[in-house]
């Protein structure tokens, strides 16, 4: 087993729960780990045999310009997205972050992070 990181993908989507946060945006990180057998593709060096990063991410993306309210919907929807296109990934763990969330206050963001499969 070998985990595959995407860190720190960058997004300009339209999730939260007031109306002008789904009309003017902001900006989101996405980190993501997966975890696969890779023991194929470590002898064949063809991406065929492993999980393929940009598919991975294209995926994410996907899912990331569909609008919604909570940080916990748009996870999850990554993670079913995910499991769905990907049967070969055993464990992931995704964490989706609001930069700059108007909260009345100052702090860099505001992160959901969930898990989901089988730990080794």
């Amino acid at each position: 087993m070998a985990k595959i990181l995407l860190e720190e993908m960058e997004f300009y989507a339209y999730h939260g729960c007031f109306k002008e946060e789904q009309v003017i945006g902001n900006r989101f990180l996405v980190d993501l780990e997966v975890e696969a057998d890779t023991a194929v593709a470590e002898t064949s060096d063809k991406i065929q045999d492993t999980v393929n990063y940009q598919a991975v991410y294209d995926q994410v993306k996907a899912v990331m310009e569909e609008k919604s309210h909570l940080l916990e919907h748009v996870s999850r929807r990554i993670l079913d997205a995910l499991k769905e296109r990907f049967p070969e990934i055993h464990r992931m763990k995704v964490k989706v972050s609001k930069m700059n969330p108007p909260m009345g206050g100052r702090m860099r963001c505001v992160s959901v992070e969930k898990e989901e499969g089988s730990k080794k």
